[in-house]
């Protein structure tokens, strides 16, 4: 930073476009918050912004989360009378769509319509690709058409990316259709098109479909690459069938296409019932000299973990740390899933505030796991203090908290605490499901609370959670 800062003082003092590049340089190596206090330095010795400068720090701070500043940069672009282009426009749409404010870009592109500025296809692209990600199909296709009756028509990406969204939905026949659209508008599909079309397929099991697909690819000249191989190997792997894997890997090596660290990963997740062997493949990626990855070492943990060579663990993380890979929450839940099975309760509270203590957020899974292990191990008031806790923060939307929190409670014999967390959770705006009705009905028939257990299961046919 003091490298920077120091480009600021020089003699003649450098020009606005010399320190937008050189924003622009920091922000492409994701330093956004140094990017933001460089500018601050040299808005502060008075350097006016130009609207190159203004997009780079409306985009970091839409980076960071803060679309309030990011506005506010939009708000100098106009007093400076400028008017914002196609850049700063796209950019925020990019920025609502990363930060999970995707109705408020649909809203500003029907703003950006209404006073007639002028979108290009990066703004639209950006918006679907959001509309998508965020499950919002229908959106998407709706914006789609749109598209197809003005003057700006939806290329190969805009078509790419509703597909894509469609198959990752289970909708791979509808996306299918739409492929035919593209072609018949005279696109014609590339290696996006096919591997989405074949996740989606191969996803449901339609393998007819994937055939087909492959077929195609051939007959109009394009090859499958490693991501087409890694969705077959990802595909047959959840289905164990092994051979149907070997065979894909024998095409693969056919096709010259080496396996990459997600194919290695793909075939570890795969083997986690036989650790030895995902094992032997670490040692294999190694042996290639292919680096292992945070998705590699967790799984590995993930495994061990469950076959119980914890003792292996430890070594593992060290080299994680040593290749430059901290451990992320996936990390930890797995730990603390290991901690809390094997009923090692103080380690597993120690590793729950190491967390904490790191900045890394707790999620639903973590907090899950922790409950559930403290219940099973006698520690029934310290799951209550986290549970009420949770409830206080806003989990009080989620069934599967309270489900944990019934069953740790009935093991107890504390079967009226458990029912008033029933009538607790229904005045909190959550529905039980029927894992909840089920664990507390179980209970209550099992130490002879028959007329309780009945009041439940008319309940819960009521609630159409079971059928009579």
């Amino acid at each position: 930073m003091a490298a920077t800062t120091s480009f600021l003082h020089m003699r003649p003092p450098p020009s606005i476009f010399q320190i937008s590049k050189l924003l622009g340089s920091i922000v492409k190596k994701k330093h956004y918050a140094t990017a933001l206090s460089l500018w601050k330095r040299a808005h502060s010795s008075g350097f006016t912004p130009s609207t190159v400068t203004l997009n780079i720090l409306i985009n970091c701070y839409c980076r960071i989360g803060q679309m309030d500043f990011a506005f506010s940069m939009l708000g100098k672009i106009l007093k400076y009378g400028n008017q914002p282009d196609i850049i700063t426009l796209t950019t925020f749409m990019k920025g609502l769509c990363i930060n999970n404010m995707v109705g408020e870009a649909l809203d500003f592109h029907d703003y950006l319509l209404a006073k007639r500025f002028q979108l290009n296809e990066v703004s639209y692209n950006t918006l679907i690709n959001g509309l998508c990600k965020s499950g919002q199909i229908r959106a998407a296709i709706k914006l789609l058409n749109t598209m197809k009756r003005g003057v700006l028509k939806p290329s190969v990406v805009t078509y790419n990316t509703v597909i894509d969204g469609l198959c990752k939905y289970g909708l791979a026949n509808e996306a299918r259709d739409l492929c035919s659209e593209m072609i018949h508008e005279g696109i014609p599909p590339n290696i996006v098109t096919y591997n989405s079309l074949i996740y989606g397929f191969s996803s449901v099991g339609q393998w007819q479909e994937v055939i087909q697909l492959l077929n195609e690819m051939v007959l109009n000249d394009i090859n499958p690459d490693v991501y087409t191989f890694n969705i077959l190997v990802d595909a047959f792997g959840k289905e164990g069938r092994i051979t149907e894997v070997h065979a894909v890997l024998a095409m693969m090596m056919k096709c010259d296409k080496r396996p990459n660290v997600v194919t290695y990963n793909t075939l570890m997740d795969g083997k986690m019932r036989r650790v030895d062997e995902a094992l032997d493949l670490f040692k294999e990626m190694r042996c290639k000299n292919l680096i292992p990855d945070l998705v590699t070492y967790n799984s590995l943990i993930d495994g061990l973990c469950k076959s119980g060579r914890i003792s292996y663990v430890q070594d593992l993380i060290h080299e994680m740390l040593d290749n430059g890979y901290s451990p992320n929450l996936v990390t930890y839940n797995i730990l603390l899933d290991a901690f809390c099975k094997r009923q090692q309760l103080e380690e597993a509270i120690a590793l729950y505030k190491q967390v904490e203590g790191q900045g890394v957020q707790p999620n639903l899974h973590t907090y899950s796991i922790l409950i559930d292990g403290l219940c099973k191990g006698g520690r029934l008031g310290t799951a209550l203090k986290m549970f009420h806790n949770l409830l206080i923060n806003g989990y009080c939307q989620d069934a599967r908290i309270y489900n944990i929190m019934i069953n740790g409670l009935c093991a107890e014999g504390l079967f009226d605490d458990a029912i008033n967390l029933l009538s607790k959770m229904k005045e909190n705006g959550c529905f039980p499901d029927s894992v909840t009705y089920e664990t507390l009905i179980r209970a209550l028939l099992g130490k002879g609370e028959n007329e309780k257990g009945k009041k439940l299961l008319l309940e819960m046919v009521a609630r159409g959670l079971l059928k009579r």
